[in-house]
C-alpha cells in the first residue's frame, strides 16, 4: 500500500514524521510524494495557532474533494491528541485519529481500516519505548538530524496548548542520545539539532553519560557532552528563557562544533503580560540573559518568537515589546496576532484587543523586526561564514544552498559536487532572509 505523508507544524513534528515513515516502510508500506497514487494519507498536525487547525480542515476537504481514488486517511499530531473522537463529527472525510503517543501504533490502524473498521481512534500514551530511529531515505535531509532529547512541556504558559497535546516534560536518557549521535556521526550526517519543546529544561531520570562533562545544568553537560563526539555540528531548538544558564554560552564558547545561533523566545516585553502569560520570566531577568550571549567571544545569532494583542496588552505594554526589539536586534523572529486556544487559561481571557489594533501593532513590529533583519544580515556582507551544503536551487541549477553554523540561510555558485560537504561562503549580498556568496 502507498503512503502519502504531509507534515504541518514545528521540527517536533518533523521528527515524528520520518519516525512515522521509518515505522510504515519497516512494515512493508511504501512512502510516495504524489497524493494522487496514495492509498493512504495521513496528515501529521500542528494546533499552535487557531489558522493552522483551520488549515487542516481545508486540507481534508481538499483531498476528498479533488483525490479520484479517495485514500484512506488519517489524522496525527497535537489536533489529533487535543481533539481525538470529536474529529469525526467535525469532518466526515477522516477514518482514524492516532494521538501524538500512539503513532507507533499506525501500521496496525491502517491495517484494521481496511479490514472494515471505522472512526478508529487512539490516544493511549502506553508506548513508552517506542523506537526514535529513523532510517536514512526518511530523513528531511541527508546530511542533518533531528534528535529529540525532551518531549512535552511542563510549563503551561496562559497561551499554549503543547502541555496538553504532548504532555509532560520527558528526557531521554543521556547514554541513548550521545549513543545516537554517535551513530549518526558515523553513517556520515554532517549536523545535528537537539530537538524538544523545551531543550535546556533537560532533565533525564540519572545523568549516566554525563559523568566527566562539567556544567552548571544538566543540558549544558550534555551539550559538552555531545560535543565530545566529535560531530561536525551541533545545534538546539527551542530553548525556554527562565532555564537559559549562562553555562549554555560558555559550553559554545569552549567547543566550536556547537553551533552560534540561540532561539530564545521572549513573547512581549512588558512584564505585566509576561506575568499574565505565566512565562516566568521577567523582561530584566530576559535582557541579562542576551547581554551574556551578546557577550560571547563568537558572533551568536539570535532569533525569537512575539506574541502581538495578547488579552489586556495595552498601548504601553506593546511599546515595551518594541523596546525589546530594538534592544535585542534579532536575526530573525517568528511574530503572530493572539489566537484564543480552546483548553488554554488565557481562552477565557476577555480578547479585548480588537483585529485592527493588533492588526496594527503587527504591522509596526514587522517594521521594526525587519528594519534590523536588514541591518544584521547587510553586516555578514564581506564575512567569511562556513556552510553546509544542503541542495541545488530550483531555480537556479548552478546555485547551492545551505545553512551556516549561525542558521543563516546562504546561497552560493557552485556544482552540485559541494553537496553534503562544509564550505566557506564569503558572503557578498544580503536581500530577504537570505545571503548570497562565493567560494572562499
Amino acid at each position: 500500500k502507498k503512503v502519502y505523508l504531509e507534515t504541518f507544524g514545528c521540527q517536533m513534528n518533523v521528527s515524528d514524521s520520518e519516525r512515522i515513515a521509518t515505522r510504515l516502510v519497516a512494515d512493508g508500506f511504501e512512502m510516495i510524494q504524489d497524493e494522487n497514487l496514495a492509498d493512504v494519507v495521513l496528515l501529521n498536525t500542528c494546533s499552535v495557532r487557531e489558522k493552522a487547525e483551520h488549515k487542516i480542515f481545508t486540507r481534508i476537504g481538499q483531498i476528498r474533494k479533488d483525490l479520484a481514488k479517495k485514500p484512506v486517511l488519517g489524522l496525527l499530531g497535537c489536533v489529533a491528541q487535543l481533539e481525538g473522537e470529536t474529529l469525526f463529527q467535525k469532518h466526515s472525510g477522516i477514518d482514524f485519529v492516532l494521538g501524538t503517543k500512539a503513532v507507533g501504533r499506525i501500521s496496525e490502524t491502517i491495517e484494521k481500516v481496511f479490514g472494515g473498521a471505522s472512526e478508529i481512534y487512539d490516544l493511549d500514551d502506553r508506548e513508552a519505548d517506542y523506537d526514535w530511529s529513523v532510517a536514512d531515505a526518511q530523513r528531511h535531509s541527508p546530511y542533518i538530524a533531528f534528535v529529540p532529547i525532551i518531549e512535552g512541556c511542563n510549563k503551561f504558559c496562559t497561551y499554549c496548548i503543547v502541555p496538553f497535546a504532548r504532555g509532560r516534560e520527558k528526557s531521554l536518557p543521556a547514554t541513548e542520545i550521545i549513543r545516537h549521535v554517535s551513530n549518526l556521526r558515523r553513517i556520515g550526517i554532517r549536523e545535528v539539532h537537539l530537538i524538544g519543546q523545551n531543550v535546556n529544561s533537560y532533565r533525564p531520570p540519572a545523568e549516566s553519560g554525563l559523568e566527566g562533562f562539567r556544567g552548571a545544568t544538566a543540558f549544558s553537560r550534555l551539550l559538552r557532552a555531545v560535543a565530545a563526539t566529535g560531530i561536525e555540528r551541533v545545534k538546539f531548538t527551542t530553548s525556554f528563557p527562565r532555564d537559559f544558564h549562562p553555562d549554555i554560552v560558555a559550553a559554545l564558547d569552549e567547543n566550536e562544533n556547537l553551533c552560534n545561533w540561540v532561539h530564545l523566545p521572549v513573547q512581549s516585553g512588558s512584564n505585566r503580560i509576561l506575568k499574565a502569560m505565566r512565562r516566568g520570566h521577567t523582561i530584566e531577568s530576559y535582557l541579562e540573559r542576551i547581554d551574556v550571549i551578546k557577550a560571547s567571544r563568537r558572533r551568536i545569532a539570535l532569533t525569537t518568537d512575539l506574541i502581538v494583542g495578547y488579552p489586556g496588552e495595552t498601548e504601553e505594554d506593546f511599546s515595551a515589546t518594541l523596546a525589546v526589539a530594538e534592544y535585542c536586534k534579532f536575526n530573525s523572529a517568528y511574530y503572530f496576532k493572539y489566537s484564543p486556544r480552546p483548553g488554554t487559561p488565557a481562552f477565557d481571557l476577555p480578547d479585548n484587543v480588537s483585529p485592527m489594533e493588533k492588526t496594527e501593532r503587527f504591522i509596526r513590529l514587522d517594521k521594526l523586526i525587519r528594519f534590523h533583519q536588514r541591518e544584521v544580515f547587510q553586516s555578514y556582507v564581506g564575512r567569511t561564514l562556513e556552510v553546509l551544503a544542503e541542495k541545488v536551487s530550483p531555480k537556479h541549477p548552478d546555485q547551492i544552498t545551505g545553512h551556516s553554523t549561525c542558521q543563516m540561510v546562504v546561497n552560493f555558485t557552485g556544482a552540485a559536487d559541494f553537496l553534503g560537504k562544509t564550505v566557506k561562503v564569503k558572503i557578498t549580498e544580503s536581500k530577504v532572509n537570505t545571503l548570497y556568496g562565493k567560494i572562499a
